[in-house]
């Protein structure tokens, strides 16, 4: 009988695999806690229920500008020492938000604790560092991912059903204290329990081309949040969005010329990288931009809208919890797909079942059981993506660029999430603007649209991801005990 810590490379990577799980759990716990209680937070710090979208707004922001320097901090400095400051930040902006007097002071919170964004691709990198030299390195990071993300997955749906059912047997302060306790003691388990490696790369940190992609992503996020608040007619959005992408234009030449750039831009040309770094960005759109759009159709009334599943709030938390389900289990069945199919043809396939999984809800959206199905499709292939990309994007990248390869997978996911989340705004709108959405309902036609571009966005991610070497990641995919 064989196992993987048979090899001296992977030899102890059972503890530290066990270690990057809690942080996996505390980054759940921090994606699934605060969903149930937005409109309880929104009582709490007396705003409306439309103002909740500025939390989503806030961390999407922080999440997109902080990746691309982090993750060139964890290959200069170290993993570790990057994954702890985040873990920092993380804890900061959580207790800001258990604390918050006013509107104002929670957003500040809210868009801290968008550090956390970083965490997997840091541990991926971790994890890919201490297999160097194995000759199954890629095939343990797509296992050890695998199993990260299956603890975050579950971890969501542990959140989501703790602050329900703690929501009327305790204080909102209290309530609100439990993810920061729990970030808190994350920090304490990276401390001790992950080994410090120093960074593989050479030279600084390229404060040009921060200061330039976050004028551009800024920009371009700005352009967005005033599109949702001002609608597509006016011009201000639109000059913002032309802006950041000239910006961005900029960036990419300026980066060009740099021996060590902030991001790596011939990296992200190379055949290994930009159908994965591409996905990313389609992912995005369905995994972060189509989450709220699905739970409002569940909630309408369809005697009164003329569509919706007249769904109650505990449904769509069953709705959610299926989805998560789901997503765990196309985490942990990745290496078997991989095996079966091959690293890049888990991919595809784990694209078409998002596309599918979409597709489904265009005829099928009448009834309950139909949307439990939709979206389990949706989740097996969006739960091996979420494991598979970085691992992939690493194996794809020199040893001291794994840091900036995994977090780049999350930063195009986020702005994915954020773009689409501006277009579904758009189609969703009943009166040309969000700025009061209980003016009316959302036309059906707008929920076709989101539906529509999730599944063609996958499927498009299916087709970059034939484009991938067969041979990126490509190794025998030995089980774990023989």
């Amino acid at each position: 009988m064989t196992t993987i810590t048979h090899d001296p490379r992977a030899k102890g990577l059972f503890a530290i695999v066990g270690f990057l799980v809690c942080v996996e759990l505390a980054s759940g716990i921090l994606q699934g806690y605060y969903t149930p209680i937005f409109s309880d937070i929104a009582d709490h710090l007396g705003i409306a229920d439309a103002d909740v979208n500025w939390f989503e707004a806030a961390q999407l922001i922080v999440s997109a500008l902080v990746v691309p320097p982090l993750a060139r901090m964890g290959d200069l400095v170290g993993h570790k020492k990057v994954l702890l400051l985040s873990t920092a930040v993380t804890a900061l902006g959580s207790w800001v938000m258990a604390f918050a007097p006013s509107f104002a002071t929670f957003l500040v919170g809210s868009a801290l604790q968008g550090a956390y964004v970083v965490w997997l691709p840091l541990e991926v990198a971790i994890i890919y560092r201490r297999t160097a030299g194995s000759p199954r390195q890629n095939h343990l990071t797509r296992r050890s991912a695998a199993i990260l993300v299956g603890a975050l997955e579950l971890a969501v749906i542990i959140g989501a059903l703790t602050s329900g059912a703690l929501v009327e047997a305790t204080s909102m302060t209290v309530l609100l204290a439990l993810p920061a306790i729990a970030v808190t003691l994350c920090f304490v388990v990276i401390w001790f329990g992950i080994e410090d490696m120093e960074g593989t790369a050479t030279g600084g940190i390229d404060l040009g081309g921060l200061v330039l992609i976050t004028s551009s992503i800024g920009l371009v996020m700005g352009g967005l949040i005033a599109i949702r608040l001002d609608g597509p007619g006016s011009p201000l959005p639109w000059a913002l969005i032309v802006l950041g992408l000239v910006v961005l234009y900029v960036f990419g030449r300026y980066e060009l010329a740099q021996e060590e750039p902030l991001v790596d831009v011939r990296l992200l040309q190379t055949a290994g990288q930009w159908p994965v770094q591409l996905t990313a960005f389609l992912f995005g759109m369905s995994v972060l931009g189509a989450q709220i759009p699905l739970s409002t159709f569940a909630r309408t009334d369809p005697d009164v809208a003329g569509y919706g599943l007249g769904a109650s709030a505990g449904f769509v938390s069953t709705l959610i919890g299926v989805y998560v389900i789901f997503l765990a289990i196309g985490a942990f069945t990745l290496p078997l797909t991989s095996r079966v199919l091959g690293p890049r043809g888990a991919l595809v396939m784990s694209s078409l079942l998002v596309a599918l999984g979409y597709a489904l809800w265009l005829p099928f959206h009448h009834e309950t059981w139909q949307a439990l199905i939709n979206m389990a499709v949706a989740g097996l292939g969006s739960g091996a993506l979420v494991a598979a990309l970085p691992a992939t994007a690493a194996a794809a990248a020199p040893p001291e660029r794994t840091g900036f390869a995994t977090g780049m997978t999350n930063a195009t996911k986020t702005i994915g999430g954020a773009i689409a989340s501006a277009i579904f705004a758009i189609a969703l709108s009943a009166t040309g603007s969000i700025d009061d959405p209980t003016e009316g309902h959302a036309p059906l036609s707008g929920y076709l649209t989101v539906w529509t571009v999730c599944a063609v966005a996958a499927l498009c991610a299916a087709l970059a991801l034939l484009m991938l070497p067969k041979n990126v990641a490509e190794e025998p995919a030995l089980p774990l005990v023989q």
